[in-house]
């Protein structure tokens, strides 16, 4: 009964005052296709946003704009502003190219010599440079005649390591029977005077090679300075003059200055200077390579370091001026040429300290160094010195 009376109400919805079920799905399908078609002509199109997914071309617009926007500012700096950024920039990075290989060769000395990493960075006490004066056993007097003109003595030598950092010493070796006579009259002499710095090595004639390699070495361990120099015990020196020369190059990171020269290479035994090695050289008539003259001349700390370093590697040469001039071939270094260094004795450095161009070392190119230096050293220091006051006076 309860079938028969459900049949019958569906019939009447069907047949009756009810809705059909024909017209319901007729009225749906036909809505639907309206709204599509309202929605099409009327309704706004659906935008995907994409700030975050940006098309190649729109980033590079985008990349450009400051590009073009950085052209139109600079189309409007004048040229000396430019010039002056310029400077600036390049003394900012010989600054920091100095730095850099400061640390790199305070790592490799620290790895040479087996010690913490840590330690070797350590800050130490500064200096601007080191003079060594090289000297032998039979140079007592020519040592006298140095103390007695340009170099500082006592008190003076102590303010002048304090107020302007810098070291001068005598260096020197030992004999072949350690603890002998001559060594013993040096020990008496640096007692007295305390302006020697003694070096591991055995003196000797054909040995000056090992003993500037040994002097840089052991001046590099023992003082932090800019610059290292080697000098010989019959030269002249105006240390004001020296000082202000180094200064124009103290930003930059490896450099070798002296007075250059290219020597003949002397393959002739017997001769003075001869060269045993000649044949590394090519021909017969051929010259050496540029290097400082011997009587004086200055490296940085880098390259003070690196000698150090590989001191165990570098080949000597029979003549020392020659052998530290071939430690650099190869290198990144700055070869300066300055003729102030090797100027002639009076008269030469007599006119030109009164034009007021003081000489920073003077000595005799046939003699090597200054002829007859004992007895002409006050000659020529009272004639070509820049005053014993002058090297206080300066700023460094």
């Amino acid at each position: 009964m309860g079938l028969m009376y459900g049949t019958k109400q569906s019939y009447k919805l069907s047949s009756g005052a009810g809705v059909s079920t024909r017209w319901v799905t007729f009225f749906c399908i036909v809505s639907f296709c309206f709204g599509v078609i309202f929605i099409n002509r009327f309704g706004s199109p659906i935008h995907i946003k994409t700030d975050d997914v940006s098309s190649p071309l729109e980033k590079q617009r985008e990349l450009l704009q400051p590009v073009i926007d950085c052209e139109k500012k600079d189309a409007s700096v004048e040229a000396g502003d430019i010039f002056s950024q310029v400077s600036h920039t390049h003394d900012v990075i010989m600054t920091l190219d100095k730095t850099i290989s400061s640390l790199e060769t305070q790592l490799a000395s620290a790895r040479s010599a087996k010690r913490p990493v840590s330690e070797a960075l350590n800050e130490r006490q500064k200096f601007f440079f080191v003079m060594g004066i090289m000297t032998a056993f039979s140079s007592r007097k020519r040592r006298e005649s140095i103390r007695e003109t340009w170099m500082p003595q006592g008190n003076d030598l102590l303010r002048l390591e304090k107020e302007k950092g810098i070291i001068i010493r005598f260096v020197i070796g030992h004999s072949a029977t350690p603890g002998g006579l001559l060594d013993h009259a040096i020990d008496v002499e640096d007692r007295e005077h305390e302006d020697f710095l003694r070096l591991d090595h055995v003196e000797g004639y054909h040995e000056l090679s090992s003993k500037t390699q040994i002097y840089f070495s052991t001046a590099a361990a023992r003082w932090d300075a800019d610059f290292y120099i080697k000098v010989d015990d019959d030269v002249h020196i105006n240390l004001g003059m020296i000082g202000s020369t180094l200064l124009r190059h103290r930003s930059k990171p490896r450099v070798y200055i002296g007075c250059m020269k290219s020597g003949p290479v002397l393959a002739q035994k017997g001769v003075k200077y001869h060269e045993p090695e000649y044949w590394k050289f090519g021909e017969d008539g051929n010259k050496y390579f540029r290097h400082a003259t011997g009587q004086i001349y200055a490296i940085s700390k880098d390259l003070a370091t690196y000698i150090s370093v590989n001191r165990h590697m570098l080949h000597k040469y029979a003549n020392e001026d020659v052998s530290l001039g071939s430690w650099f071939i190869g290198l990144d270094v700055e070869h300066i040429d300055d003729r102030s260094l090797c100027c002639q004795t009076p008269p030469d450095c007599e006119w030109k300290t009164q034009a007021g161009n003081s000489c920073a070392a003077s000595f005799d190119w046939s003699c090597s160094g200054i002829c007859k230096s004992v007895e002409r050293m006050k000659e020529v220091h009272q004639l070509c010195g820049e005053g014993d006051e002058a090297i206080w006076h300066t700023s460094f």
